[in-house]
């Protein structure tokens, strides 16, 4: 039987994704776009907390008047209700179980959010590891891939092997640039607080937390332009977006990724 003729740009397999997240406190732009670019284009979607207990976004980018002026436009909370609705969202995985694995995956997501409750993934042993095994199998030419958003990176600059490397060391990436990052807190600290500092006031930025595990500082690509931005390594298949803003793009450039694998070149 002859081998199938593959079509530039066409897919030949459902690929397989999963969404890594805390509890609460993620960003619902930088959750819901992927997780809706993925479905629509026909891949397997499957969500994972610490004990299997489904992922709230956080709520002050859903409702209110910190939605209408800080959070989620109107069509992606739509996209995130709908979402929420999933049988993939409300029964999850359970990332601390005995014998969980990453390896099943062919896309592991990590999304960002500001809000404190993010640290339980930031912070935990269990995804340290997990990361730790998975990640390598990223290595061009491998066909596993790695995406982050904003604080999603930080969960990979934490997760170290045995020497004390992160698993992003030799990676070109980006996240939420400090001045960003600056920007939104100090322009909402009056009203709001340390909101927008997910480890307090006077706590590193998200872009120090990130370039000071890197090989070199010039990895981390800090672009300030508001448009759609994504990093896209050459030795991984990795890639890493800054803020909600960039999520389309960086669902799209993920596909285009998966796509990429099955051209005849």
């Amino acid at each position: 039987m002859e081998d199938p003729i593959i079509t530039p740009g066409t897919s030949i397999e459902t690929h397989k994704v999963l969404f890594m997240m805390a509890d609460y406190g993620h960003d619902p732009t930088e959750t819901a776009v992927p997780y809706t670019t993925f479905k629509n284009a026909g891949y397997e979607i499957q969500f994972a907390t610490e004990n299997g207990k489904p992922p709230r976004c956080d709520k002050k980018m859903l409702e209110g008047i910190t939605q209408k002026l800080l959070g989620a436009k109107k069509e992606v909370v739509s996209k995130y209700k709908k979402m929420a609705l999933s049988e993939e969202m409300r029964h999850p995985l359970s990332w601390s179980a005995p014998g969980f694995s990453l390896d099943p995956f062919d896309l592991v997501v990590f999304p960002g959010g500001h809000e404190k409750g993010v640290r339980q993934i930031i912070e935990s042993p269990i995804v340290h590891q997990l990361v730790v095994e998975y990640f390598p199998q990223t290595r061009k030419p491998g066909r596993k891939v790695v995406g982050a958003i904003c604080h999603g990176v930080q969960v990979l600059a934490a997760s170290k092997d045995q020497h004390g490397r992160s698993v992003i060391r030799d990676c070109v990436t980006t996240s939420l640039p400090a001045k960003f990052e600056q920007a939104a807190y100090w322009g909402t600290r009056a009203v709001m607080g340390d909101y927008y500092k997910t480890y307090g006031h006077g706590s590193e930025s998200t872009e120090q937390a990130i370039t000071k595990v890197l090989g070199n500082p010039a990895q981390f690509k800090s672009n300030l332009n508001p448009g759609p931005f994504v990093a896209e390594d050459e030795q991984y298949n990795y890639i890493s977006a800054r803020y909600p803003g960039d999520a389309e793009l960086f669902a799209e450039e993920i596909i285009k990724l998966f796509e990429s694998f099955n051209r005849i070149m």
